[in-house]
């Protein structure tokens, strides 16, 4: 029998966002996985939340199941245990109040079935991104409309508790038709579940809190955070495994800011600002959206809209910097997320304006994407998240 091998699961990637979760798969991953796939269903033909089954060999994706009667469930996160998911209602008029939501499903062992366990404000209008913490007792939430950001218990059950931790924040920056007011885009947790990074599109900064897995408070840190450059517009941040260096993907300016990280201060040092397009793409009409480390640490990956393609890199495992290596067009338009599964053999890229998510084996040795001619529709798909099938969490 195979050695375990660790492997980091981004939820949309939740968040990142992604959102992280360690698993413990064995080194050739689970021979199959099931995929939950959020969506928009205002202004689209989608139910809600999409089941499908990843085959871990030939990447072949096929259709299983879908949880109606959600709004907007646009990005997921799954808990630790692998009990229960939960997804933001990305809305701003949830009961009359101009914030949007979150709800909470449990999921059947036996079929990965999603069961309604309850719904709660999000306190903000338009929330983005969620992450759930490593001990499974708080769901952290971004909301972009509502510039801010808000922890929600989760009960013995499952279920959440209403918002028990709250942060306004304030400012603005050089874009004037994005950046008038603070945007939340994007919430993740570090390796140690000490603190909470929070890029804010609209205020050009990336903002730090001490996190208590005790009572989910959020206090922001000593060094509060991180100024990008002028008009960036950070989004989406992914850690490296090893907890050394931070990458956000900033959607404004189409670039990739690399970052030494402190995991006992908390406290950023930019390394490196590199582009996710070739020289000379204009910037007009186009931007970017998912950024993701490997599994194996050596490269990352960031999704383009308008040139719909994936910028790939190697990561220097001495120095966290990136190196390009290249574009893989996504089959599809506006590539608003990606997600890799648990093993880090397959990528899916989830195409919002084309209606499919599109599946890529990656090169071990190199980190190039390659095309698999597997693909599945999917209505607005915005998330993907992953769940192995007989993994042992």
């Amino acid at each position: 029998m195979l050695a375990p091998t660790q492997y980091f699961l981004c939820f949309a990637l939740f968040s990142g966002a992604v959102c992280s979760t360690l698993l413990t798969q064995t080194a050739s991953g689970a021979e199959q996985y099931r995929v939950y796939v959020g969506t928009y269903t205002r202004g689209s033909d989608s139910k809600g939340i999409y089941q499908l089954l990843l085959d871990g060999k030939t990447g072949k994706l096929t259709h299983v199941d879908v949880t109606e009667n959600s709004v907007n469930p646009s990005f997921l996160a799954i808990s630790s245990d692998q009990k229960y998911l939960y997804a933001v209602n990305e809305i701003n008029d949830f009961e009359g109040q101009k914030a949007g939501a979150v709800s909470a499903y449990s999921i059947a062992a036996d079929s990965g079935k999603l069961t309604f366990l309850n719904q709660h404000s999000s306190r903000g209008g338009s929330p983005c991104h969620l992450v759930v913490d490593a001990t499974g007792k708080f769901v952290l939430v971004a909301n972009y409309s509502g510039g801010n950001i808000c922890t929600l218990p989760i009960q013995k059950d499952g279920s959440l508790g209403p918002s028990s931790a709250f942060v306004q924040h304030t400012g603005s920056s050089v874009n004037p038709a994005r950046q008038k007011a603070p945007h939340a885009h994007s919430i993740n947790l570090d390796p140690k579940n000490r603190h909470a990074v929070v890029a804010d599109l609209g205020i050009d900064e990336l903002r730090v809190y001490d996190f208590s897995a005790a009572d989910g408070s959020l206090t922001p840190n000593a060094v509060p955070g991180i100024k990008m450059a002028p008009g960036a517009g950070p989004r989406h941040f992914t850690f490296h495994p090893s907890g050394k260096w931070g990458y956000v993907i900033n959607e404004l300016n189409l670039t990739v800011t690399a970052m030494d990280y402190n995991q006992k201060t908390g406290v950023f040092e930019i390394l490196q600002n590199i582009s996710t397009v070739p020289e000379g793409t204009k910037r007009k009409g186009n931007s970017t959206a998912q950024v993701l480390v490997h599994p194996s640490g050596k490269f990352l990956y960031g999704s383009n809209r308008g040139p719909n393609t994936i910028a790939m890199y190697g990561i220097d495992q001495k120095t966290g910097e990136l190196t390009s290596l290249g574009y893989q067009p996504t089959g599809g338009a506006i590539p608003r997320n990606f997600n890799i599964d648990p093993s880090g053999k397959f990528l899916l890229a989830a195409n919002q304006d084309s209606n499919n998510v599109v599946v890529f084996k990656i090169n071990q040795k190199t980190g190039v994407l390659e095309p698999t001619g597997h693909e599945i529709d999917v209505p607005k798909p915005v998330c993907i998240q992953f769940l192995p099938i007989g993994g042992t969490p």
